[in-house]
């Protein structure tokens, strides 16, 4: 056969046909991609029952809020408050940015009775929903010990969910040669993992526990709760209960539940969460100071790390988080763990004819520790 300069093989007959000219590689257009669990990183404990539990403790509360207005809000000196037990005798107390300061003589029922103009300072007016703030207990010389006070540690827990899919190849298929795939049996277990861990990102955003029987049988099916479901402390919309309005998300509604998130709990959030509308929203908060020279060869328009006055976040761009939300997290108090000996793997079938077949399967949980010290904003424009 002459050179043609063409890649040619013979069927049996007088023509050439032309070979399929296909890359060594199957391209897979679908997103598979799992950015949350990358940042979360591998857990570093492994769950050792469907349902993962773990204790956590708060510090005895030092402050309080008033119930209602004094007679006299500037000379009374017996003061209703909503938990009295958080007090002792001899505690210095503010209202919340007032000069004056107070001092605790006696704690009733309802009530603390305190000296007014303490220290020397002025008389300011009180009133009903005014946050009081234990600033410290003075001591007296030699005096006996006070009665031991605790907080009691609280059991949380989640439950764990089982992910698989099947893979079936027919026997021909396996022995038959194909493009770009050197065997199609562990082709399709790769492809149903990055189906499964694109899955669990999904459910360890959104998912949500069962209301009846969360522990499933085999009749119901064992779901773990998700971050957002979970977040009840540190939930923000805007212009409800003194968040900034407005439907667009900018730097004054961030920064207000950034500071939110730092005044009620001890979280340093480190991760946002965002979909990628809030994100170009993200990209554009510097957009009008940004400057360049006729020599840049490059136009940057993200931002991929915010740092605020209440700590650094990574931006994390999720397809799975929901296009309203803002979520915020304290990675370093959440991790995905496996039950132990249950973390993503292949396990053969029985085959019943002319096939293989197997179940990639994982069972995974979410531990959120501290909600409190985690937030999400919701109700955020969707629409340029």
């Amino acid at each position: 056969m002459p050179f043609t300069g063409k890649a040619t093989y013979t069927a049996g007959t007088t023509l050439p046909e032309i070979a399929e000219d296909v890359s060594d590689l199957v391209s897979i257009i679908s997103p598979f991609e799992t950015p949350l669990l990358d940042a979360l990183g591998d857990p570093q404990v492994e769950a050792r029952s469907t349902h993962h539990e773990w204790l956590e403790d708060t510090l005895l509360p030092n402050t309080d809020v008033v119930q209602t207005t004094p007679e006299n809000p500037e000379t009374d000196t017996e003061i209703e408050v909503a938990n009295p037990g958080r007090f002792r005798v001899g505690d210095q107390v503010r209202c919340e940015d007032s000069e004056e300061l107070l001092l605790v003589t006696e704690i009733g029922e309802g009530a603390i009775t305190v000296v007014r103009e303490y220290g020397g300072t002025e008389a300011e007016p009180i009133a009903a929903g005014d946050a009081l703030l234990i600033l410290g207990n003075a001591a007296l010389e030699g005096q006996d010990a006070d009665a031991a006070r605790f907080t009691v540690r609280s059991r949380r827990g989640n439950w764990t969910q089982i992910f698989s899919k099947t893979v079936m190849v027919a026997g021909s298929e396996l022995a038959v040669r194909h493009l770009s795939v050197a065997d199609e049996l562990d082709f399709q277990k790769a492809k149903a993992l990055r189906e499964l861990l694109r899955d669990v990102e999904n459910t360890v955003l959104n998912g949500a526990a069962a209301d009846s029987d969360p522990q499933g049988s085999d009749a119901v099916r064992r779901t773990m709760a998700g971050i957002i479901p979970q977040l009840a402390t540190n939930r923000f919309v805007p212009g409800a209960g003194g968040f900034p309005s407005g439907g667009d998300l900018d730097e004054p509604k961030l920064n207000a539940a950034l500071r939110l998130i730092w005044e009620r709990s001890s979280g340093q959030v480190d991760l946002i969460v965002v979909n990628g509308y809030q994100k170009r929203r993200i990209s554009q908060f510097g957009a009008g100071s940004r400057a360049y020279s006729p020599a840049d060869p490059r136009f940057t328009s993200q931002v991929s790390i915010y740092e605020s006055d209440f700590g650094v976040q990574r931006v994390v761009l999720s397809r799975w988080a929901p296009r309203d939300a803002v979520v915020l997290l304290d990675s370093s108090r959440i991790q995905v763990p496996p039950l132990a000996g249950r973390s993503f793997h292949y396990r053969p079938l029985a085959s019943t004819g002319d096939f293989e077949r197997g179940q990639v399967l994982g069972e995974y949980t979410l531990e959120l520790r501290n909600e409190a010290a985690h937030g999400i904003i919701r109700g955020l424009s969707t629409t340029s």
